[in-house]
């Protein structure tokens, strides 16, 4: 019987079946999503390799096998590296979303925020809560910090991030002092610095600023006690809020800071005044105001006898009797 002759086109078939079912597995696994259940924090170290970050991200779950990451890596991934840093990975991401990630601009980035007015036992507070810094810390110096916004990163430790907010506040001091008016009445940058932490807590108005520096100014020239009520409650509270009206006694209580019971400045800083409130005690506004009061609206009024001071008092009084105040 004679023998049939097998062509080639079974063998063909048969691989061009697996050429395309390895395509299959190469391009589903890049481009379907992936396994990871959530969104997911991703931290790529310095100098890492391709194989420890594919190593890494199959141990936590976000691609199906390291080794295979690695091949569709170098067969679909282009050239552009792999970037050091924290990544935040979307739940289900695909491995070329992963990829495209973790070469990109997609870094997440951690922020501490100092703002303007936190006394220091606040800014040892938020640190020590802040989850991803690390090691203990003291509470700073008041008047040390300058507010602003740090960027951290994980692990590191608490008093680095202090050191760079102390060092950014030695810098703003020097800069503002080198540029002061000429004849102020605080004659060296610590002085500055314990009259801009009463300015900062004393107004919560960017444009009140240089007027309430210049009126204390103007009260330290003449020798009349300052009267700030921060300096009454920061001995009690240490800068953070009192919570109730201050009491009688508190207000004759001799101890440093209270400017109602001496004249002159404190013996310290009240909190830890920003950079407009430094500016503002250098560069104070021409004024002849000596007094000031409550609006209503979050500013003040000024004056500059008593008798006009008495009755934007009186003007205070009757605005908190008409809310309920009293």
């Amino acid at each position: 019987m004679p023998r049939i002759r097998r062509g080639p086109f079974p063998a063909l078939l048969a691989g061009l079946l697996v050429l395309l079912a390895g395509l299959g597995w190469l391009l589903g696994g890049w481009y379907l999503p992936g396994p990871l259940p959530r969104d997911q924090a991703f931290r790529v170290a310095s100098g890492a390799s391709l194989s420890a970050v594919a190593d890494q991200l199959a141990q936590q779950g976000a691609v199906r096998g390291g080794m295979a990451f690695r091949l569709r890596v170098r067969v679909l991934g282009g050239k552009a590296p792999i970037k050091a840093g924290e990544f935040l990975l979307p739940k289900r991401a695909s491995a070329a979303r992963i990829l495209a990630i973790l070469q990109g601009s997609e870094v997440v980035r951690r922020f501490v925020l100092i703002p303007e007015g936190m006394p220091a036992v606040m800014v040892y507070d938020r640190l020590m809560a802040n989850p991803v810094l690390t090691g203990p810390l003291t509470v700073p110096e008041e008047g040390s910090v300058l507010p602003d916004s740090y960027e951290i990163q994980p692990g590191e430790a608490r008093a680095a991030v202090l050191g760079r907010m102390q060092s950014a506040m030695r810098a703003a001091i020097a800069a503002e002092w080198a540029g002061r008016a000429p004849d102020l009445v605080v004659t060296t940058p610590a002085q500055a610095v314990v009259l801009a932490s009463i300015v900062e807590k004393e107004t919560g108005k960017a444009d009140e600023r240089p007027l309430v520096a210049g009126l204390y100014a103007n009260r330290l020239r003449k020798g009349i006690r300052l009267q700030a009520d921060p300096t009454i409650i920061y001995p009690i509270t240490r800068g953070k809020p009192l919570g109730r009206r201050i009491r009688q006694s508190e207000i004759h209580a001799r101890n440093g800071y209270n400017t109602y019971a001496m004249a002159g400045l404190p013996q310290g800083p009240i909190t830890n005044p920003g950079r407009a409130a430094l500016r503002a005690v250098l560069h104070p506004a021409d004024t002849d105001a000596l007094y000031m009061v409550a609006d209503g609206t979050g500013g003040h009024k000024f004056a500059a006898t008593l008798a006009q001071h008495n009755a934007n008092v009186q003007n205070w009084y009757a605005i908190r009797k008409a809310r309920g105040e009293y």
